[in-house]
């Protein structure tokens, strides 16, 4: 699998990936914002000529916020996520600051995340306007990833 930079072309298909996998997907305008933001990291992962998946990262001060990754679901299971997390981590440092929110019912991405040492800081409650599920606010910080919440603002473990 190859991973690159997101471009304006790819958005038909990473459009059709997010509908797939949302229930409230952006809109290619709010793609396309983030691609002309210089503090914005967009990647594609691609096999065989098509798109298979995506995520794009903001920096927000000196932290980086995951806002949006997925793999059509007839891709899952394949380790695309794991790949797109990857190159991401690897373009930003190992030591990068990194804070993300996750439905506490996506039990893979959650997983996924843990892999990578996001621990579980804190909640939003009915973050997510479609349903009014909450949101888990993670952070992947140095301290996470010795098991600790020290340096990260406000949190109180958020539990599930």
């Amino acid at each position: 699998m190859l991973i690159r930079h997101l471009v304006l072309k790819d958005l038909p298909r990473v459009l059709r990936i997010e509908r797939e996998s949302f229930p409230a997907p952006w809109s290619a305008a709010m793609f396309a914002l983030e691609l002309t933001r210089a503090d914005s990291l967009c990647f594609v992962g691609e096999a065989d000529g098509e798109i298979v998946g995506y995520v794009v990262c903001s920096q927000l001060d000196l932290d980086w916020h995951l806002m949006n990754i997925a793999v059509p679901p007839a891709c899952r299971g394949r380790g695309i996520a794991k790949a797109l997390m990857t190159s991401l981590l690897a373009e930003l440092g190992n030591d990068a600051r990194m804070t993300l929110e996750v439905r506490p019912s996506n039990e893979a991405a959650i997983a996924l995340y843990e892999s990578f040492g996001f621990m579980l800081a804190g909640r939003r409650t009915r973050y997510y306007a479609d349903t009014g599920e909450d949101a888990l606010i993670m952070w992947r910080t140095e301290a996470t990833l010795r098991g600790s919440l020290e340096d990260v603002p406000n949190a109180d473990g958020g539990a599930r």
